[in-house]
């Protein structure tokens, strides 16, 4: 049986009481038989894999669709009909859809096999009193690890010793600062995993110092492992162009058995033959389906997701692509996402003034100034940036390959060396020139670092850490005078500008000077050199995103790990803050879902919230109606990228764990590339909308014209052969020309249509019945003619057929704006314009070329017959656009 800590919380505990209770020697560690029979009983310190999903279920997946099933059933119908060449086209139609699909989504998620690659290759373990590496997977409770700047954390442990160790969490817990670690025994139950300081946890990385700690948890028993299980009872999302398909579909459906149903009524009233009624209802009813449909849903999708990827969105799924332009709520991350993830020195407190830095993260691009205007870096700004480089062990890289900027160290030494390269100070120069001859580190207690240089004129000392601190040791202070001593009035207005630089949610640190000095009197008679407040800034284009969410209607809310201070202070800067309120992650675990159910719309900053919390948040905005776009880059956002309606994931720092959960990818890490997916997933919301008035209208058309003639006693106006074509080809290639078809201007000021809501309202509905009501009309008309006239049957089929078919061509035009006049821009899609002409010359040959005049039932037609037909055709544009003069008077309710 393997010693375990019995659901006690190792940080509640002594680090000698946790040894005892795993039965291990915090010195000398486990002995290596002892490991070897702790890993055989509890498995490897590896993450359960998710169970792979072959590629034949996400092939059936793609017929879990109502339309896709309707369509098989009129393949099934076509072929018991007769009408083979029917029954093959509508499956290759659908095939093609369903093939696009599933090569779109092959990519099944792979979560939890990311969390498993996470793990530590190798670790320093201590066995046996010994220090060896082991591969991390090896690891079991009770194995004392040691850690070093650099190493990344094989397992949940808890502290037994540390010497100046910090650890980057930004991964698990979103905290953009390294955390300070410690030994020491914490009291608090309710404690969150971001502020347990005394332990260290699996997948995060030690950014300095070093430390000893014995593993307390392994696989999926850790933090990680616990965001795991999360990711395995998170089930995605239906998106809302699938929830609207399946309506269409169902009303289609439900359309098809009513018009069987009236069909065979009135023709068994009719006296006509019951089997013969029953054949031609179903041949009616299979006309009712928009054959292009899926296929033209589909392939607009990819349109749109080839177009996001153009501005740097990469699409997981196709149904995703639309669900952006119905999104009304975006929760945030804030590290990383709306900030750099990159500590900046924002401002420097120097001879007695602020001076503001520009620029962001670790790129040295950026410039000082003074009340606004920029300023070339004085001898006091010189000699506090000197101070800040060589006071530190970090180091500033450029990455040969892409030319970005990196660190080596921890990120607030890191920071102070990006602030002098503004200034054209080089660290390796300065070291070449004050070469360090004695140090006195940083640990928790001292809360300081110092160190000692050799120079030119004598030996000189530079302090870094807290204002407090440094301030107690110096005796002087650095101003446009010199060096005066510090009066009690000096030392208050210092402390005045660090708490203001604090307030404004800035680290702050003091940086201090000793000339003629040694080890031994390196902190003492010092000379205070200035404050440097530094976070992890908003990037430059958040705010500009921020400003057109709002424009948009759609609400943003910063979800965060990190501190309350820093996330109302980032809140406030970018715009996203209505209220001066953040709720933290121990409220969010006092509040029952009734509680959180009512508070949910009013809030807009949550900071030090768990994986489990951000669920809890996205599920409540859902149960609201919002459709929730939720952006993060950390193992600590995959489940709520999961569930919400759209998890979107950084590209360059998103874990892979962040990537595998989210539907969609920011390839540039920009929030501002969210606003415009939002922006081409709207416009694809607007063509669907447009082609399905399009597809629907013709279809409506074409049923009325069939109906109409059959309750009249007339022949069949139509071949089957006609019907397809025209289902098939004619709707098609304008239906797909409508889908890519330019953004309306006002696109990204409305509001987003509300969750919900059809995807045809009652407007655009009423707009699309006209269309298809007087399709009828002026075909049947047209029919009605030819027969009269004395034409044969042949020839009254043609010209109702060339008709419908040129009614169709006007309506797409009509159907591009569903208010607007097509007047104001009638040619702006050049596609449209591209497939008419092309679908032009394929009719005129179908009506006069001999071997296609027999398979398609049609005569050639005279000048009369062009002339009689295209009037008919012209009729439609005055109809519909009345109809659409009449919903922008609001005489059928507003269109969504």
């Amino acid at each position: 049986m393997v010693p375990s800590l019995n659901g006690l919380q190792p940080h509640l505990l002594a680090a000698d009481e946790v040894g005892r209770k795993l039965q291990t020697d915090l010195v000398a560690g486990l002995t290596g038989p002892e490991a070897a029979r702790r890993l055989t009983e509890t498995g490897p310190n590896e993450l359960p894999s998710a169970a792979a999903v072959s590629p034949w279920t996400i092939l059936l997946h793609q017929f879990k669709n109502v339309l896709v099933a309707i369509l098989l059933v009129a393949i099934v119908l076509s072929s018991i009909l007769g009408h083979t060449v029917e029954a093959v086209a509508i499956a290759v139609i659908t095939l093609f859809s369903v093939v696009l699909s599933f090569i779109q989504e092959y990519r099944a998620d792979r979560a939890l096999e990311a969390l498993r690659r996470m793990a530590a290759p190798m670790a320093t373990v201590v066995r046996d009193g010994e220090e060896m590496e082991a591969p991390g997977r090896e690891l079991v409770a009770g194995d004392v690890i040691l850690l070093t700047a650099g190493d990344l954390v094989p397992a949940d442990a808890r502290i037994v010793e540390a010497v100046n160790l910090r650890a980057d969490e930004a991964s698990l817990t979103g905290e953009s600062i390294p955390v300070t670690k410690a030994s020491e025994t914490l009291a608090d139950k309710h404690i969150a995993v971001g502020d347990r300081r005394n332990m260290v946890f699996c997948s995060t990385v030690a950014t300095y110092g070093r430390g000893r700690a014995v593993v307390v948890a392994t696989g999926a028993r850790t933090e990680v492992g616990t965001i795991g299980s999360l990711l395995r009872t998170v089930v995605a999302a239906r998106t809302p162009l699938e929830r609207q398909m399946d309506r269409v579909g169902r009303w289609l459906l439900w359309a098809a058995l009513a018009i069987v149903l009236v069909v065979i009524g009135l023709g068994v009233l009719r006296g006509r033959p019951v089997l013969d009624m029953l054949l031609f209802g179903i041949a009616l009813a299979v006309a009712v389906v928009p054959e292009a449909l899926p296929a033209v849903v589909t392939i607009s999708l990819a349109i749109g997701a080839k177009l996001m990827a153009k501005r740097n969105a990469l699409v997981r799924r196709l149904a995703t692509v639309e669900t952006l332009g119905s999104t009304t709520v975006i929760c945030s991350d804030k590290t990383g996402t709306l900030t750099s993830g990159e500590m900046t020195v924002r401002e420097v407190f120097v001879v007695g003034a602020p001076i503001e830095i520009s620029g962001v993260g670790y790129d040295p691009q950026g410039a000082f100034l003074r009340g606004g205007s920029t300023t070339a870096p004085d001898e006091a700004l010189v000699a506090f940036l000197k101070a800040g480089t060589l006071c530190s062990d970090a180091e500033l890289l450029k990455l040969a390959d892409s030319g970005r900027w990196r660190i080596k160290g921890d990120p607030t030494e890191a920071a102070l060396i990006v602030a002098a390269h503004k200034a054209g100070i080089h660290k390796a120069a300065l070291e070449t020139e004050c070469p360090r001859i004695g140090e006195i580190p940083f640990s928790s207690e001292r809360k300081r670092m110092t160190t000692v240089h050799a120079s030119a004129r004598c030996a000189v000392s530079y302090s870094k850490g807290a204002p407090e601190v440094i301030l107690e040791s110096c005796a002087r202070g650095r101003t446009a005078d010199g060096e005066p001593a510090l009066t009690p009035g000096h030392r208050e207005s210092i402390r005045c500008a660090a708490r203001a630089m604090a307030e404004r949610g800035l680290r702050v640190l003091a940086v201090a000077e000793r000339n003629g000095a040694s080890v031994a009197n390196a902190e003492q008679e010092m000379t205070f050199l200035g404050l440097a407040g530094m976070s992890d800034p908003p990037r430059p284009e958040a705010k500009l995103a921020i400003e057109a969410c709002h424009r948009a209607g759609i609400r943003p809310i910063m979800i965060t790990g990190d501190h309350p201070a820093t996330a109302l202070a980032i809140a406030g800067e970018l715009g996203i803050l209505s209220r001066d309120r953040v709720v933290t992650g121990a409220e969010i675990e006092a509040m029952n879902d009734d509680v959180l159910d009512a508070e949910v719309e009013s809030i807009d900053v949550y900071a030090r919230v768990s994986p489990a919390h951000k669920l809890r948040l996205v599920a409540a905005l859902q149960a609201h109606g919002h459709v929730v776009a939720m952006t993060g880059d950390g193992v600590n956002d995959a489940p709520a990228l999961k569930k919400a309606d759209i998890g979107v994931a950084m590209g360059v720092t998103g874990t892979d764990v962040a990537k595998d959960a989210a539907a969609m990818i920011l390839t540039d890490d920009n929030f501002a590339s969210i606003v415009g997916a939002v922006e081409e997933g709207r416009a694809i919301v607007d063509n669907i909308r447009k082609y399905l008035m399009y597809l629907l209208s013709s279809n409506i058309g074409e049923i009325g014209l069939i109906a109409v003639s059959m309750v009249a006693g007339l022949p069949l106006p139509l071949t089957a052969v006609q019907i397809l074509y025209v289902n098939l080809a004619t709707d098609g290639l304008p239906a797909l020309a409508l889908a890519i078809d330019p953004h309306e201007p006002d696109l990204m000021r409305r509001r987003p249509r509300m969750p919900g809501s059809s995807i045809l309202s009652r407007a655009v509905a009423i707009v699309m019945l006209t269309g298809g009501l007087w399709s009828t009309i002026a075909n049947m008309s047209v029919f009605v003619w030819a027969l009269r006239s004395g034409r044969s049957l042949a020839h009254a089929i043609t010209m109702t057929f060339v008709s419908l078919v040129l009614i169709e061509f006007f309506k797409a035009y009509a159907f591009r704006a569903e208010r607007h006049s097509m007047f104001r821009r009638p040619f702006a899609n050049k596609w449209l314009n591209l497939a008419v002409v092309w679908e032009l010359i394929l009719l005129v040959m179908i009506v006069y070329i001999p071997f296609l005049q027999k398979p398609f039932g049609t005569f050639a037609l005279g000048p009369v017959d062009w002339g009689v037909v295209l009037v008919a055709a012209v009729t439609i544009l005055p109809v519909i656009e009345t109809s659409k003069w009449m919903v922008r008077m609001g005489w059928f309710g507003a269109v969504e």
